[in-house]
């Protein structure tokens, strides 16, 4: 969806496009980044049918519509628990916290409880190790900081199982910034 953006009110924001206005519901990670009111906006929409109302759901980039999608896929988790992951975490912290079975870090959003938060890991783990997102993961990770698999795929090449590198290397991206340090946290935490 194209068009002006003129006006955002709590987590709606209004867009006029060719004189037709919008209502679309905005995770608050993607409010924040937003153009001023009366400046141009390009979000990627989905629409939503219920019995008494079509909701539309905006995001300004494609893979955090994918998010929403499959997160809205599983059982428990509807458009206001989805938006409030995405808002309240950050695409790629869903994402990261999925893929390395951080039930603890889903936990954090509002809505979100100790089994949905494992029925989303179980469901999504395997749906979000594709490569879209794994290349989308890479980009965003911070400066100096390790992809999240990447820290995992060097304890595999030492020969760890995959629970034992997931869990250590979870626990060495809270406590260490760039890749080597990382990896080193995580050695010493697998010698214990």
């Amino acid at each position: 969806m194209r068009g002006e953006l003129t006006e955002v009110v709590g987590s709606i924001a209004l867009v006029d496009v060719a004189g037709v206005g919008y209502e679309v519901q905005i995770p608050d990670s993607v409010l924040m980044r937003l153009p001023a009111p009366g400046h141009p906006v390009d979000l990627r929409i989905r629409q939503i049918f219920r019995e008494d109302a079509v909701s539309l759901y905006g995001f300004l980039e494609a893979y955090e519509r994918r998010l929403f999608d499959l997160l809205i896929e599983v059982k428990g988790c509807g458009p206001k628990i989805a938006l409030s992951l995405i808002g309240q975490l950050g695409a790629e912290s869903v994402s990261s916290a999925i893929l390395s079975q951080d039930a603890r870090a889903l936990i954090r959003a509002s809505g979100v409880g100790q089994k949905l938060a494992e029925r989303l890991i179980l469901e999504l783990r395997e749906k979000l190790g594709q490569e879209a997102f794994r290349l989308r993961l890479e980009a965003a990770a911070t400066p100096g900081g390790a992809p999240p698999d990447e820290l995992v795929d060097a304890l595999l090449a030492l020969g760890y199982r995959r629970v034992e590198a997931e869990s250590a290397a979870s626990e060495a991206r809270d406590q260490a910034e760039d890749v080597e340090d990382q990896l080193r946290v995580a050695l010493r935490s697998l010698r214990r």
